[in-house]
């Protein structure tokens, strides 16, 4: 068995580089649809909101009659 050999400052940060560059790699790549599917969830929403808004105000409102005698 080989005698261990102490990590240094420098194993640790060339480790952590590869580590981080392998994961903002991914980000890279699934940037592009994640933001995709951010504007489409915003844009149904805000669909569902006025849709749900104009139906609760043709419910809660209340029509007024005005006569001249």
């Amino acid at each position: 068995m080989p005698a261990p050999t102490k990590i240094t400052r420098d194993d640790l940060e060339a480790k952590l580089r590869q580590v981080v560059g392998e994961v903002d790699d991914r980000v890279d790549e699934a940037r592009p649809s994640i933001v995709a599917g951010a504007v489409v969830v915003v844009a149904v929403v805000a669909v569902l909101a006025y849709l749900l808004g104009r139906r609760s105000g043709k419910i809660r409102s209340a029509v007024v009659e005005i006569r001249r005698v």
